[in-house]
């Protein structure tokens, strides 16, 4: 059954959707106030899905529990990773992606969005879907069980657009750790349309605007 979800449409009857993911601790409602400043007045109808994150014990908080994609088990988030909280999360997503199909919306219709935690599942998920996917949208994040991207990557979704965005005094996610994620996947041939921001780990206006005539250039085609 897919995961709980404050959902959002912005129209009756959308024919695209965005699954986007929290960060850590946070849940379904984090992004939910952002549509009315992302959204453009000639757009479709969209169906934004904005899912709750199932409650485990997070080891870098002292083990307390709360809403998380995967564990986190130290500072240098790239090492030790919970390689199995990462895959389930991804098969929680593809159960999202499945339901936005029931409704009729196609897969090829359907973006991946996230913010930290929610952005690396974005991208772990929407790299490995079996259909293709409208593109990604990964805030602060990184490319999380990257060892393994290259073998398990769909082709189906082989050069899938994604939009990056980094702040350059990010503290929770380094900026170099996002850059190396999108080296590797311009190395496997996925277009990136990167930005920074000299912010720290949040989301700012001008960020915004820009995902907006990304996200709307994909709508339009």
């Amino acid at each position: 059954m897919p995961l709980p979800a404050v959902e959002i449409e912005t129209r009756p009857r959308p024919t695209h959707s965005v699954i986007w993911l929290h960060g850590l601790g946070a849940d379904g409602h984090d992004f939910a106030p952002i549509i009315p400043e992302l959204v453009a007045r000639e757009w479709p109808a969209i169906r934004f899905v904005f899912p709750h994150a199932p409650i485990r014990p997070v080891t870098i908080n002292g083990g307390m529990a709360m809403r998380a994609w995967y564990d986190i088990k130290g500072t240098d988030i790239a090492s030790r990773q919970d390689e199995a909280g990462v895959r389930e999360s991804v098969t929680q997503v593809d159960a999202l992606i499945a339901r936005e199909q029931d409704r009729g919306v196609p897969a090829g219709r359907v973006f991946l969005a996230g913010f930290s935690q929610g952005g690396a599942i974005a991208l772990a998920g929407g790299l490995r879907h079996a259909k293709r996917l409208g593109g990604i949208v990964a805030l602060s994040t990184y490319l999380p069980i990257h060892e393994t991207t290259e073998a398990e990557r769909s082709t189906a979704n082989a050069g899938l657009p994604v939009f990056m965005a980094h702040g350059s005094h990010d503290p929770i996610v380094p900026q170099p750790l996002g850059t190396r994620s999108r080296d590797l996947l311009q190395t496997l041939g996925h277009p990136v349309d990167w930005h920074t921001y000299p912010m720290a780990h949040t989301v700012i206006a001008e960020e915004i605007a820009d995902l907006r005539q990304w996200l709307g250039a994909r709508l339009a085609a």
